[in-house]
C-alpha cells in the first residue's frame, strides 16, 4: 500500500516550535494523575493550543524510569476518548506518544497526525509502516535500556538515529516528515544529558532532519539544583533556550505559555543582534 500524502504544516509553522504535553496517565513523573478525567485532558489540550502550542502531544503510558508498563488495550482505553473529535477543536496537529503500532494506527484514525515514538521505530517493527500508510509525521527518539557512561553520547545517539532512519526509509517515510529527538533523560547519565544539550549542533551537522528537544522538568535539572519537578521551570527554560541556540527546531514542554514568552524575548534579542552586525 502506498503512503498517503501528508497535509502541511505537519509540525507547525513556528520555528522554533512548541510541542505541548498532555499526559493521560496516573504515574508520569511530573503530571501523572493531574488530568484524571477525559474532560480535564481535553480542556488542558485546548489550553495548550490557545497558549501557542504548535503541536499537542498526548500520551497514555508513562515512560518515566521504573514505570509500570500497560498493555495496548489499556493504553487505547485512556487515549481514544480524549482524541475523539479533538483534532477539529484544537486547530493544531495532534501527536500521539506511543511506541506501539496498534495504538498509533488507532490514534491516527482518530485524528492524530504525528507519531512520537520513544523507541525510534525500533521497539515495534510495524509502527513505521503504520506511520507511512497514514502519511503521518514521526518523531524518532533515541533511547536505550541503560546508560553507557563510557561512550560518547553524541556517537551513541547518532548510531541510534542511523538505524531508525534506515527503518523509516524502508517503510516509505520521507525525511520531510521526520524529527529527531536525542532523548534527554532516556538511557543517559545526568552528565550525558548535559553533554547532548551542549553539543546539540552536532546533530545538525550529521543529519538533515530537524531536531526536537524535550528537557521539561527532568531529573538532570534536579541533579544540578536540588528540586522537585514543580520547582524546575527556570532550569527547564534555560535548557530549552540553550537547545534553540544550538539549532533545535522544536521543544517539547509542559509549560507552553512560559516558553512562548521566553522564545519571543530570545527571538527579539537575536533579531536585534543580527541587525546590529
Amino acid at each position: 500500500m502506498s503512503a498517503a500524502p501528508s497535509p502541511a504544516p505537519l509540525f507547525g509553522a513556528h520555528r522554533p516550535g512548541l510541542m505541548g504535553i498532555v499526559n493521560v496517565t496516573p504515574d508520569s513523573f511530573h503530571d501523572g494523575g493531574r488530568l484524571p478525567t477525559v474532560d480535564a485532558a481535553r480542556a488542558h489540550a485546548a489550553r495548550l493550543a490557545a497558549e501557542g502550542a504548535d503541536v499537542v502531544d498526548i500520551g497514555a503510558e508513562s515512560s518515566r524510569p521504573g514505570h509500570a508498563q500497560i498493555g495496548e488495550a489499556a493504553e487505547l482505553a485512556r487515549l481514544l476518548p480524549v482524541l475523539d473529535g479533538l483534532a477539529a477543536e484544537l486547530g493544531v496537529p495532534i501527536s500521539v506518544d506511543t511506541w506501539r503500532a496498534g495504538t498509533a494506527a488507532a490514534a491516527l484514525k482518530a485524528g492524530a497526525r504525528i507519531v512520537n515514538d520513544i523507541w525510534g521505530l525500533q521497539r515495534d517493527p510495524d509502527i513505521a509502516h503504520v506511520a507511512a500508510t497514514h502519511g503521518a509525521g514521526v518523531v524518532i527518539m533515541a533511547n536505550r535500556d541503560a546508560p553507557d557512561p563510557d561512550r560518547d553520547p553524541i556517537d551513541t545517539v547518532s548510531d541510534f538515529f542511523d538505524v531508525s532512519l534506515k527503518i523509516a526509509r524502508q517503510a516509505g517515510i520521507d525525511s520531510g516528515r521526520i524529527m529527531l529527538d536525542p532523548g534527554i533523560g532516556f538511557g543517559k547519565t545526568p552528565a550525558q544529558n548535559i553533554a547532548v544539550l551542549a553539543r546539540l549542533d552536532m546533530f545538525g551537522q550529521r543529519f538533515a532532519e530537524p531536531i526536537l528537544v524535550g528537557a521539561s522538568r527532568k531529573s538532570f535539572i534536579g541533579h544540578l539544583v536540588k528540586s522537585t519537578t514543580d520547582e524546575r521551570l527556570p532550569g527547564t527554560i534555560v535548557a530549552h533556550l540553550a537547545a534553540v541556540a544550538r539549532g533545535a527546531a522544536m521543544i517539547r514542554v509542559h509549560d507552553v505559555a512560559a516558553h512562548r514568552q521566553a522564545l519571543i524575548v530570545e527571538g527579539a534579542i537575536a533579531d536585534a543582534s543580527r541587525a546590529a552586525s
